[in-house]
């Protein structure tokens, strides 16, 4: 037995040493990639070193006791019922710890709350199972979907180096600016958890929670929904990438050109083979984790959409499931998440994907007209 625990305390020995010697490896928070971030890494430090420094000195105590007075050595209890000066040390140096520990912490918690004075403002909203940014005065908003082929989810392909952390749209926003993050969700709870910037904020249906931040140095930052929000959880991540201010400023103007350049296309006349092209890639980024790709569902709660009656017939009740969602089940209302275009390519898909073939088309411009009560 003591073999055996002698080896046990050898692998723990050699893990450690392993562990130094392997950058990735850490159980250490880590300082993150904006000062916030920092402040919360050393209050974090001086917290731990804190109750380290108490632990050594209470467990020394304990065992120095226990060692030089032990019944061995012919030791015998005191006896006695009060300690005025015990009583008051073991009262006040407590008090003087939290005190200690609650002044850094306070600090760090006031700078962690203020959002005023902020250079942008991006609604993020969270839907299942999705994010949706909005640049507050900017006229550009974008949906953000989780880019990990569902092949490498069924363990058909390898995984990838970003496993469920990758995304086809990431929010970009520029370095040395604070920006302020205004959450909210469209369905249920859900949580914006981002480590290396330090926030992390509910999104919570019918509520707005603040936060902020101010990125040091470009580059990709990388985080995921942290709440319980239903069967794809796991498949809603988050990418931030930070760029210099010129290089985002870059970007928000082929964002908005890119915005005035889709409203323009529900005038456009689009034939079956470009609505089939665009409504699939619609399909499979939004539809396919409830619908599947063979479009057969699974029912009951998610209704095969191969032969359907609603989809092979009633244009206009498919338009309305589509636009407006179904309350008390699992379909969302895609008329705030998708534009008029992408909202009509999939309809259009829907209608003439899995041998339904009906010939339909629904153009942008019926989409419009419906949102309008036309």
């Amino acid at each position: 037995m003591l073999r055996h625990a002698r080896s046990w305390l050898i692998g723990l020995f050699l893990a450690s040493l392993a562990g130094h010697t392997n950058a990735s490896w850490t159980i250490n928070m880590s300082p993150g990639a904006t000062e916030v971030s920092r402040s919360v890494f050393n209050l974090h430090m001086t917290i731990f070193w804190i109750s380290v420094i108490i632990g050594a000195m209470v467990f020394g105590v304990m065992f120095w006791s226990m060692i030089m007075h032990r019944r061995a050595k012919g030791a015998v209890a005191a006896k006695f019922h009060e300690n005025l000066t015990v009583e008051i040390l073991w009262t006040v140096i407590p008090l003087l710890i939290l005190i200690g520990m609650a002044i850094p912490a306070t600090k760090t918690l006031i700078e962690i709350y203020d959002t005023e004075d902020a250079d942008l403002d991006i609604l993020v909203t969270g839907y299942q199972w999705r994010w949706q940014y909005n640049y507050m005065g900017e006229g550009v908003s974008f949906m953000s979907n989780m880019a990990t082929p569902r092949e490498q989810i069924t363990n058909q392909q390898a995984k990838g180096e970003h496993y469920l952390l990758e995304v086809d749209e990431p929010l970009v926003v520029p370095t040395g600016q604070k920006i302020r993050f205004l959450i909210t969700s469209a369905d249920v709870i859900h949580s914006w958890w981002v480590p290396a910037l330090a926030v992390k904020k509910d999104a919570i249906p019918g509520f707005i929670n603040e936060s902020w931040t101010r990125i040091d140095e470009p580059g990709i930052y990388r985080g995921q929904c942290t709440e319980l929000c239903g069967r794809d959880h796991a498949f809603m991540p988050i990418v931030v990438e930070a760029r210099t201010p010129e290089d985002f400023a870059t970007w928000l103007a082929e964002r908005k050109a890119t915005a005035a350049a889709e409203a323009e296309l529900t005038s456009k006349e689009w034939t079956l083979e470009e609505l089939m092209e665009r409504g699939q890639r619609v399909y499979t980024s939004t539809c396919v984790a409830c619908h599947q790709a063979n479009g057969e569902g699974m029912p009951p709660v998610f209704p095969s959409l191969k032969g359907s009656e609603l989809v092979l017939n009633d244009i206009a009740a498919h338009i309305d499931v589509v636009v407006n969602g179904v309350p008390g089940t699992a379909m969302a209302a895609y008329g705030p998440q998708l534009s008029e275009t992408d909202i009509a390519a999939v309809i259009t898909y829907e209608r003439n994907a899995w041998g339904n073939d009906t010939g339909d088309i629904v153009a942008p411009i019926d989409i419009l007209n419906f949102k309008n009560g036309q």
